[in-house]
């Protein structure tokens, strides 16, 4: 009698496991983009945002969260909608759209698309804290397609998380994403204004000229 009684239990018990599993549903998150248009005067030409690199600790469809200095959470059923690295590169596109003022701005290699600048990113950290705070720390490139000239950085940029759910923590994330964003804009801008200034086409007037002086000497 108490054997079956045991075994009653335990089917009960399995049952509500079971039950509890299939009751619980996953959510999916994205990263979006939140930069607000400033003054400067809108941009003449296309952008890239190429590859995103992130640590293999966080490049995966769960979301990661930081609970103890030396121990992480992945959480099964709070993911990503779309690979990490893609969802930066999104953002990150969104963000310089709007801080650039052109639409001109795409992610990847597209055809008939010919970008003046190309971006890319390598996420070192990409940390969460529940309730807590969020941080990015990225090394990024900006690269003109056509002169090869490369300008570099390193953001690092740190958010509070305005809530406990992961709505808040993710959200977080996006705006850290836009100051990543808005020093990548800058040195686009810095780089765009440099090739226009009146020194830069004296310069490149002088180096053309010289060329022709040293192909007229060789003949």
């Amino acid at each position: 009698m108490e054997r079956r009684i045991t075994r009653l239990l335990s089917i009960a018990f399995v049952a509500a496991v079971a039950a509890g599993c299939a009751s619980a549903t996953a959510r999916f998150y994205t990263l979006d983009s939140t930069a607000t248009a400033n003054d400067a005067p809108a941009a003449h030409y296309a952008v890239e945002v190429g590859s995103v690199s992130v640590p293999a600790s966080v490049d995966r469809p769960q979301i990661v969260v930081q609970v103890a200095p030396n121990r992480v959470e992945v959480d099964e059923f709070n993911r990503w909608a779309a690979p990490l690295n893609d969802g930066i590169a999104g953002a990150i596109a969104g963000d310089l759209a709007v801080l650039l003022g052109t639409p001109d701005v795409a992610t990847g290699p597209l055809a008939n698309f010919n970008p003046a600048y190309r971006v890319t990113i390598d996420v070192q950290r990409f940390e969460s804290v529940k309730g807590g705070n969020v941080l990015v720390d990225a090394v990024w490139a900006v690269r003109k397609t056509a002169a090869g000239e490369k300008r570099s950085g390193r953001t690092i940029a740190h958010e509070a998380v305005q809530g406990e759910g992961f709505d808040a923590l993710v959200a977080a994330h996006s705006r850290a994403l836009a100051k990543v964003s808005g020093d990548i804009a800058a040195a686009i801008q810095a780089a765009d204004a440099e090739s226009k200034s009146p020194q830069n086409s004296r310069s490149k007037t002088r180096d053309k000229s010289e060329t022709s002086g040293s192909k007229a000497r060789k003949k």
